[in-house]
């Protein structure tokens, strides 16, 4: 007994000592990856790849043009269970749902050439696979090789380890929907290019590829539509090659891949990422870059597996936007436009639907990597200069997927915490039209029903236009962050006074004798029948119960509606106090969404969808704070963990990582733009953010165990301290937050109207 006791505290020494110096250690990228259709768990695939690199790389376990490419349970092709790869798969896909664009896979072989890709997959265990952020290995059991690969931002070093025989392959595969292969024997090189998407590009979109192989190959044999012809090069619906060597024993065959958006010859300039280095320099660079970036962030505790889920998510939330740009010869920053087909100067970052990560990924992004943030930020002005809008979801260009015009809240907030762009004559006119028109082909991006909401006040439910009180609620907040942007670059009071006036349009939603949100039509009648539990509909994956609480820059307001505090309490409590009763009517069937909510013993809450992820922090806003104290650790420590089935739905771009990372520190911010975060239950004994001035955000926390989520005290640089929120501006300069928790709660602390956060209401 004294010994495993003193494992134990040995163990809890060893995570402390470690997990400042080496966070990526705690990474687990196969979190989230028991997905399908029906049931998401996160609907990732194991992302190997640099910070917000242009390319990530993955195993393929299931066809291309699958989004669910890698599914950790195994597949069923065919009604047969299998656990097999395909390929590796250079990826560029923010969701299984929007699919992927420009991928090709590279494959090795022996015994026989096979190019169809279920007929080449291998058997593979979890067992002897390796993943992490920056290196990949795994055992093809058909054919006894060791496969390995370590990325750059746009190129990628593989290592294969043969059997000795002289029938070893590399297949290459191009994919369909368009594809080309060129053979060059004499320097050991294929160069192709996929044009294979799911929407969001111009007619000349290509990802053109060079892979470049150290040892020459005896043979290449291209296949067309999956048969072998003459010739060294070809273009067609679905073209590959086969490439041919002879192995020794164990002979580790190097090959080198890069890509471009660009051409060929930028495709080649990007090769020289890799330099001359092995792949464990690869490898050794990758986890640099990881910890630096993980290294921003500090945390100290006793329990490994919220050490892998906290530093999991960080890694998650660093992966999109991703860089869709490059560095020419002559040094300069250059992008193909996905939005319309030029090469021209400037950043552009890519695939990320800001209905999802306007909440807390940006946040996250402006707090702890503004650098960053700030070339994201121009490249959002070089988007509104290119197709006349802002993006709501792009992959690569403008996407037709969700609501809302959130491009505004990410624009705003971003610039109210400091981060500059060049052109603010740009960023104003953007923010203005994407508000005031819709895009002629893509109606997600701009707003859809504009002409209505600022006429009526609201988008109306019976003029076809789907899931018009979403939009309605979201674009009052989004009308706020703009008034938020005119009062910052001074713009005329007349010209601004109507965002501000229209901020207040979530009002008209607002149903009285329900205490919720509710469609309404164009002649003031709310939609009838009405049903709290009806997914969709008015509403965007979710029920008014959820959606009602998308009020972010008003909440006192909405405490106003419902008739006060007690009344407003008294309808969160109902969300959990409710059984998971849902109408999916509207779908007519039962989305994942839905399921994912109704499994996990919350009630109504509905955590593995984006609109209700702020509403537990509301309760600081009506004086029982305590409640959100509670339900926040109930939700990080029941909702979240360290394995294939994490998360309790689509992880979505960062944003429901990022929501675990503030939770976990303490705080969240529920309004992007106020200038505040409101304040949670810190999961840590000690968290130190690193920002980017040179100061440090340091949390301590006493007391602090599963039982005690309560905070008793909270002191700022050694000073009492009563509010529910902190000032992001002060925290920046340099700050000591104590906590003192409890296994009790406090109903003293915050609960004076004078410690609620901002409202504009207020």
């Amino acid at each position: 007994m004294k010994k495993i006791l003193l494992f134990s505290l040995l163990s809890i020494f060893i995570i402390q000592a470690n997990a400042i110096e080496d966070p990526v250690r705690y990474v687990s990228p196969r979190m989230g990856t028991q997905s399908n259709r029906d049931l998401s768990t996160g609907n990732l695939y194991p992302a190997t790849a640099r910070p917000w690199g242009m390319n990530c790389w993955t195993p393929q376990m299931n066809d291309m043009g699958n989004g669910w490419t890698y599914c950790y349970g195994g597949l069923y092709p065919n009604g047969k269970f299998e656990q097999k790869i395909r390929g590796f798969k250079q990826t560029h896909q923010p969701s299984p749902w929007m699919n992927d664009y420009g991928q090709f896979s590279i494959m090795p072989v022996t015994g026989k050439k096979v190019f169809n890709e279920r007929e080449r997959a291998s058997w593979f265990s979890h067992k002897a696979e390796t993943s992490t952020p920056y290196y990949y290995s795994t055992y093809l059991a058909d054919y006894d090789i060791v496969a390995e690969m370590a990325p750059t931002d746009r190129a990628c070093s593989f290592r294969f380890t043969y059997p000795e025989t002289d029938k070893a392959y590399l297949v290459i595969d191009a994919f369909d929907k368009g594809s080309y292969i060129k053979v060059i024997p004499e320097e050991n090189k294929i160069i192709g290019y996929s044009t294979k998407n799911t929407g969001g590009v111009p007619d000349n979109f290509k990802n053109y590829f060079i892979i470049q192989f150290e040892k020459p190959f005896v043979d290449a044999e291209i296949y067309v539509n999956g048969t072998s012809v003459s010739g060294r090069e070809k273009q067609d619906n679905h073209v590959g090659a086969i490439i041919s060597f002879k192995t020794g024993y164990k002979e580790k065959v190097n090959i080198k891949v890069a890509s471009s958006f660009i051409s060929f010859e930028q495709a080649q300039l990007n090769l020289k990422e890799l330099k001359n280095n092995s792949i464990e320099k690869i490898a050794e660079e990758g986890k640099t870059a990881w910890n630096k970036e993980l290294g921003k962030i500090e945390v100290k505790g006793d329990d490994i597996h919220q050490y892998e889920t906290f530093y999991t998510c960080l890694y998650r939330s660093l992966l999109f936007p991703r860089k869709f740009f490059e560095i020419d010869k002559q040094g300069n920053i250059v992008h193909y436009s996905p939005y319309n087909g030029q090469v021209l100067l400037g950043y552009m970052f890519t695939d990320t639907g800001f209905w999802d990560t306007f909440r807390c990924l940006f946040p996250l992004l402006n707090l702890l990597y503004p650098e960053v943030n700030a070339q994201i930020q121009e490249g959002l002005i070089n988007t509104y200069k290119e197709s006349n809008f802002f993006p709501e979801w792009a992959s690569p260009g403008h996407r037709p997927c969700m609501v809302g015009n959130n491009s505004a809240s990410v624009l705003a907030d971003a610039l109210l915490q400091g981060i500059k762009v060049q052109d603010t004559k740009a960023l104003w006119e953007g923010l203005v039209y994407t508000a005031n028109h819709v895009h002629p082909t893509v109606s997600s991006t701009g707003r859809i029903g504009y002409e209505y909401y600022n006429k009526l006040g609201y988008v109306p439910c019976d003029v076809n236009i789907k899931e018009s009180a979403a939009r309605t609620l979201e674009y009052a907040y989004d009308d706020w962050c703009i008034y938020q942007v005119g009062r910052a670059l001074n713009r005329p009071k007349k010209e601004i006074e109507v965002y501000a006036k229209r901020s207040q349009n979530y009002k008209n939603l607002f149903r009285k004798d329900y205490n919720l949100m509710c469609g309404r039509k164009q002649n003031g009648d709310f939609n009838d029948p009405f049903s709290p539990f009806k997914w969709g509909g008015d509403f965007t994956e979710g029920n008014a119960l959820h959606y009602t609480w998308s009020v972010f820059h008003d909440p006192q307001g909405l405490v106003d509606l419902m008739g006060g505090k007690e009344k407003f309490n008294q309808m969160m409590d109902t969300v959990f106090a409710l059984p998971p009763i849902f109408d999916d009517s509207y779908y007519g069937s039962t989305i994942h969404e839905i399921r994912e909510m109704q499994i996990m013993n919350m009630g109504n809450y509905a955590h593995g969808n984006q609109p209700i992820q702020h509403m537990i922090y509301l309760y600081n806003y009506s004086g029982q704070p305590w409640k959100a104290q509670y339900l926040l650790r109930q939700v990080m420590d029941k909702l979240y963990s360290p394995t294939p089935d994490g998360y309790c739905g689509d992880e979505d771009n960062g944003q429901t990582s990022a929501w675990y990372i503030f939770s976990a520190l303490g705080f969240y911010p529920v309004c992007p733009g106020s200038g505040q975060y409101v304040i949670g239950s810190p999961l840590f004994q000690e968290a130190i953010l690193h920002l980017d001035n040179g100061n440090k955000i340091v949390i301590n926390t006493q007391s602090n165990n599963s039982a005690n989520v309560y905070v008793d005290e909270i002191k700022v640089d050694n000073q009492s301290y009563g509010k529910n929120y902190f000032e992001i501006d002060k925290l920046k300069k340099g700050t000591v937050i104590d906590f003192r928790m409890s296994d009790k709660p406090n109903k003293q602390r915050g609960t004076n109207a004078s410690d609620f956060p901002y409202s504009f209401s207020k």
